[in-house]
């Protein structure tokens, strides 16, 4: 959400950024009815502040027995109540419509993100390790297949399009590496680990960005909550309307939850495979800082996530997205790119986000510093470390054999006692 004031105090700004963003300009309309809204609640304190006077200029007049003045200041008073009645009804409809014009509108980008349009003009920062030579890598749906170990025609059958059935082996890499990747951001990287609701209202999917714009792309219940399509939403709604105290800050918080997504928007993009499902694992990391903060724990944050790619040694890149491929609440984004050899390129594995205070104003999160008066909105921030689908697919494609045999990431083998492959021999 955005601030109305610094709209008012630097229009420019803000349809320079969004028009980055690849959005018409907005500012015109929006001011249009923040000054009809102010224009109004201005009539609405005057005819507030007469109304009150007269109320008691009524008991005045009936003190010195003016009859004729105080039945005249009672006919104001009552002409004023269907004016007050009016002006109060036309500044809930101007808030709201003022609300529905900031809603949609995207996080605005920060001054060090490239221009561009989409994925095209992202900025690579880094790389790390060296992709394998493959003389013909196949990709993860063969080895699955192979293997007998993932079934996507049970899947289907059970509940349609864009789910799998990974069974023996294959089911028990993926939880080892859910349970690798929330050891590592909880042990040795300060996350508290939490056990979040997977269903959610209205509002907290509002409070990060979820809602209006994406209601598409989310899964509903019958009874109005949302399933999570990440755990960013409930992490980050911990805050909401609370007042941290600065000292505290700032919080690191993970968790290893299912995540659900309809992929409207994505007909006919990565249907095969277990790339871009409707059901998925993934650790999540968010933090909650105090704004000086936000840039720095952004950096660190981008290096947690990298730091699960490097134990499982799998080759990947940073990227920085340029202003038309960010998400929509995110004022700075990382993409992590991960090898896949069955596809020659790199592919997106987890992203990581500093939002500014723009969903903290929309969660009313706050914090105040000791001996303080005021309150600060937070910044926050969210990245994934990682995806547990996705990196599976690259363990798969990454440490296949010429036989379509899996090696076991040394890293994993302590919560795979006694397996170093999968296939073969084991």
């Amino acid at each position: 959400m955005h601030d109305i004031r610094a709209i008012r105090e630097n229009p420019k700004a803000y349809d320079r950024g969004w028009a980055s963003r690849g959005l018409a300009p907005q500012t015109a309309e929006i001011l249009a009815l923040d000054a009809a809204l102010r224009q109004g609640q201005t009539a609405l304190q005057a005819a507030q502040s007469r109304r009150n006077e007269a109320s008691k200029l009524i008991g005045q007049a009936k003190a010195r027995k003016d009859e004729a003045a105080a039945a005249a200041l009672m006919a104001e008073v009552e002409g004023l109540k269907g004016v007050i009645a009016e002006a109060s009804a036309a500044e809930t409809d101007g808030e709201a419509g003022l609300h529905a014009l900031l809603a949609p509108l995207p996080n605005l980008p920060a001054p060090d993100v490239p221009e561009g349009a989409d994925e095209n003009d992202n900025v690579e920062i880094r790389r790390w390790g060296e992709p394998a030579v493959l003389a013909a890598p196949m990709d993860h749906v063969e080895l699955g297949g192979r293997l007998g170990l993932m079934d996507f025609e049970a899947a289907a059958r059970m509940s349609g399009a864009r789910f799998v059935v990974l069974k023996g082996e294959l089911a028990r890499l993926e939880r080892a590496l859910g349970q690798f990747m929330l050891d590592l951001q909880a042990r040795e990287h300060g996350y508290l680990e939490v056990s979040p609701p997977l269903l959610v209202r209205d509002e907290t999917a509002f409070g990060t960005g979820q809602l209006p714009k994406f209601a598409e792309d989310l899964f509903r219940t019958t009874d109005g909550r949302w399933l999570i399509p990440t755990a960013e939403v409930s992490l980050t709604n911990l805050v909401r309307e609370q007042i941290t105290p600065e000292e505290a800050l700032p919080l690191r918080l993970t968790a290893l939850t299912p995540c659900f997504r309809s992929e409207a928007g994505a007909s006919g993009k990565d249907t095969r495979g277990m790339i871009r499902q409707h059901q998925f694992q993934k650790v999540e990391l968010v933090s909650i800082t105090a704004p000086e903060q936000s840039e720095e724990e952004h950096e660190r944050m981008t290096a947690c996530a990298e730091a699960v790619l490097k134990r499982l040694e799998l080759p990947f890149r940073t990227m920085l997205l340029c202003a038309g491929d960010m998400g929509f609440s995110a004022r700075k984004t990382y993409d992590l790119e991960v090898w896949m050899p069955s596809q020659g390129t790199y592919r997106e594995i987890s992203s990581c986000s500093n939002c500014g205070d723009f969903q903290a104003r929309r969660m009313d999160a706050r914090c105040k510093a000791a001996g303080e008066k005021g309150t600060r909105f937070v910044h926050t921030l969210n990245g994934s470390g990682l995806a547990v689908g996705r990196t599976l697919v690259a363990v798969l494609e990454n440490y296949q054999d010429e036989n379509g045999r899996i090696a076991v990431p040394q890293a994993l083998r302590s919560y795979m006692p006694g397996v170093t492959h999968i296939g073969g021999d084991g």
